[in-house]
């Protein structure tokens, strides 16, 4: 049986969003299929023929939906980009941004070369040791604390991290391990030190300055599991059209410093402090977790995006002053995968037997495999090379 590999999808709405063709807007749905603006589109560098057929293959991904955005205007839209979806390990990367907007001495504020001792940072069951106390903020915000600790949220990611970390100490800041129990330390970091919550910090500092259209507080909830970890991972559920307004935060980085929305150089400092993976393509670096393609993604250089399960993608391109969003569904596939791992089946098998069957298996047109399929690996590596190959040379 081959090796298969995640991010997976949740069925293509096929909803058409009319575009508004002043500053990027997003009208109501109107219509089925990918819309395409064939004005716009080629004055702004894309050649709408090969955009086309990236749009078109998304449909046969059974993406929910996608968004490619250039200088403000909106050249193609599949799906609703008003619809919400939850956005997995998106996340990290809206926790990296809120906690580079509370760092510094002050009270209020968070120290990157705090240790976990200095802040009381501990866990349990299972306590840290002293050397685990020693990592810092900014050992987490480099996955690289070297703390292989079991977290919440993190079904089916055990094995790569011990595979990483492996079961004894490891020295902090010395190893790069995607780790959910940084992240989740992070949040409680955060949430200890500035005196806010979660989602009130990104209603003021994120979600309101930007003008966010269906962000409530209550689009973050926690995940917990108190039998592994007393951290909390902190989960959000966003619309597109919010996560292309993040984007665009990125993209305009001189403007959002000005606002003070980003610290200044936080860019410089995502690829400047990045840590190579040891994987190629889009996830090859990752850096104040968001991650870094290499050359062969067929993205520019300076390219960032951040990715959750699904995969859901915000892709800043800053040399096509684009920004690229894609959601998908993951609710009935985790139901069907955590309900396996449940019953004793491996992460990797339950993947393969999920993914298989509805590629060759009996399951093939059943509603689960044409509303709930997962999205391979290199199926959306595939479409990301389409939709670089649509940019006019």
């Amino acid at each position: 049986m081959p090796h298969l590999r995640i991010p997976g999808a949740r069925a293509m709405l096929a909803i058409v969003v009319a575009v508004a063709l002043s500053g990027g807007g997003l009208a109501a749905a109107s219509e089925t299929g990918p819309r395409l603006d064939r004005t716009y589109g080629p004055a702004l560098g894309w050649n709408m023929k090969g955009l086309s057929k990236a749009f078109d293959f998304a449909a046969t991904l059974s993406t929910d939906t996608l968004i490619v955005q250039t200088s403000g205007q909106t050249i193609g839209v599949l799906g609703d980009p008003a619809s919400v979806f939850h956005v997995h390990s998106v996340r990290k990367a809206v926790l990296s941004t809120l906690i580079a907007q509370h760092l510094g001495t002050s009270p209020g504020q968070i120290r990157q070369e705090a240790t976990l001792q200095d802040l009381g940072i501990d866990d349990a069951p299972g306590p840290l040791t002293n050397l685990q106390k020693t990592a810092t903020v900014l050992d987490l915000l480099h996955s690289a604390s070297g703390i292989n600790h079991p977290a919440a949220a993190e079904e089916g990611q055990e094995a790569e991290k011990t595979r990483r970390l492996g079961i004894a100490e490891n020295r902090p800041g010395t190893i790069w391990a995607y780790n959910n129990w940084d992240y989740n330390a992070l949040t409680t970091i955060f949430e200890q030190q500035t005196g806010l919550t979660i989602a009130l910090a990104f209603e003021t500092g994120i979600a309101r300055p930007l003008g966010m259209q269906d962000f409530t507080q209550a689009s973050v909830s926690y995940i917990g599991a108190p039998e592994l970890s007393r951290h909390r991972a902190a989960a959000f559920r966003l619309s597109g059209r919010d996560l292309l307004a993040f984007g665009r935060m990125y993209l305009n980085e001189g403007r959002s410093v000005a606002d003070g929305l980003l610290p200044a150089a936080w860019l410089d400092r995502i690829f400047g402090e990045a840590r190579e993976t040891g994987t190629s393509g889009l996830s090859h670096r990752h850096g104040m977790l968001w991650w870094i393609p290499d050359d062969g993604s067929g993205l520019p250089d300076g390219t960032f995006w951040a990715k959750g399960l699904g995969p859901q993608a915000v892709v800043v391109i800053p040399a096509w002053d684009t920004v690229i969003v894609h959601q998908t569904d993951m609710t009935a596939f985790l139901s069907r995968f955590i309900g396996r791992l449940r019953a004793g089946e491996t992460a990797e098998k339950a993947i393969e037997d999920l993914v298989l069957g509805c590629i060759a298996g009996a399951e093939s047109g059943g509603e689960f495999c044409r509303n709930d399929r997962l999205i391979l690996r290199r199926e959306f590596a595939k479409l990301v090379r389409l939709i670089a190959d649509a940019r006019a040379r």
